[in-house]
């Protein structure tokens, strides 16, 4: 004989040879004979699920408790008292009845996309992260969802979550916004065979993201081959010195002849241009020899135009003189003038007119 006493929220099972006979509530009990007695917490998980079938033919046992079955390929979330608190994973589990606000929210882990009504705040739960696979989309993005390898959806910029399982999935994430691609280095003969380096960019957008990576593959590769390849047939028609004329127009006119290649690949071409064009070897030093020498012309031509306007006002000077001996005597006054200013000293003899002595020093 043996005194027990079992506490509120606790439950006693009595069991003799292995068998249930009753269950005890709250208070103070003496056990007579070869009995067993397991004190269950009712708060808690009950335990003894090993045997639960067998112990749940006890009708009143079977009115406290509460079996969860959650089968191969799912997951519950337990809910206590409104917060979340647990992930149950395949099998059985038994809760006592009545005791706090107790909830299960059932999980198929057998589909890719989370169809349930999750918060996102549960699913980054560290209890959850072996069952949860996230995938972003950046701003200024969008992405294709690929699924098994084949094509499911466009995912706008956001946070996705997926269950993990053996279902594969893939994102292709592309830039929606204004991109620039670099043509560099490209060695090209003109048409004259002038052999240069140009450097080239292109402006563009992605408009069509299912054309541009479900219909073509490495769509920036082949706008960059089409507008090398622009490029070359455009300078290859043109001389170097039609170039060097045209270089600021020569994007506008490769895009008027690219024609609709770029829609095909899904794109908007904005703008193109040409940003450097280097002579190469000996060309530049070509190059160098012809523009001084041009250089040298103009200087020549300046030199004899402005040799021929000063001949040209000294004719018109003289002939204004000849014809006025007001004129005549006031520049032969001017010239008089400059040259004492060179003069220190001057020594005049008698007292004679000065200006006449001044001239035939001056004339002398």
């Amino acid at each position: 004989m043996k005194r027990i006493t079992i506490a509120a929220y606790q439950i006693g099972l009595v069991f003799e040879n292995g068998h249930l006979i009753k269950l005890l509530k709250d208070g103070k009990y003496w056990i007579f004979g070869n009995k067993k007695v397991e004190i269950h917490e009712m708060k808690n998980e009950f335990k003894n699920v090993e045997d639960i079938q067998l112990l749940l033919q006890n009708n009143e046992l079977a009115e406290l408790l509460d079996v969860v079955k959650i089968s191969d390929g799912q997951i519950a979330l337990l809910y206590e008292n409104g917060l979340f608190s647990n992930v149950l994973t395949a099998g059985q589990y038994v809760y006592w009845k009545g005791f706090g606000d107790r909830r299960f929210e059932r999980m198929d882990l057998t589909k890719v996309e989370i169809t349930e009504n999750v918060n996102k705040n549960i699913l980054e739960n560290i209890l959850l992260k072996n069952y949860v696979r996230k995938c972003v989309v950046a701003n200024q993005q969008k992405a294709l969802l690929f699924i098994d390898g084949k094509f499911s959806k466009v995912l706008e910029a956001g946070a996705y979550y997926f269950w993990n399982n053996e279902v594969s999935i893939e994102i292709k994430s592309v830039e929606t916004r204004m991109q620039q691609m670099e043509i560099s280095g490209q060695e090209l003969l003109t048409k004259d065979k002038a052999n240069l380096r140009i450097n080239f960019y292109v402006r563009y957008i992605v408009v069509d993201i299912l054309n541009a990576v479900l219909e073509n593959k490495e769509f920036e590769k082949q706008l960059y081959i089409l507008m090398q390849l622009a490029l070359r047939e455009f300078v290859g028609a043109l001389t170097l010195d039609e170039l060097l004329t045209k270089k600021d127009n020569v994007g506008a006119e490769i895009l008027n002849n690219f024609g609709n290649k770029a829609e095909a690949l899904g794109l908007n071409v904005a703008d193109a241009g040409i940003r450097d064009v280097i002579l190469t070897g000996e060309m530049k030093d070509i190059m160098n020899q012809v523009l001084i020498a041009e250089k040298k012309a103009q200087a020549n031509s300046i030199m004899r135009r402005e040799e021929t306007a000063a001949t040209r006002s000294m004719l018109n000077t003289a002939k204004m003189m000849e014809e006025n001996e007001v004129l005549w005597k006031l520049k032969e006054m001017e010239y008089m003038e400059k040259i004492a200013d060179k003069i220190g000293a001057i020594t005049l003899s008698g007292n004679s007119n000065i200006v006449n002595q001044l001239k035939e020093i001056f004339v002398k």
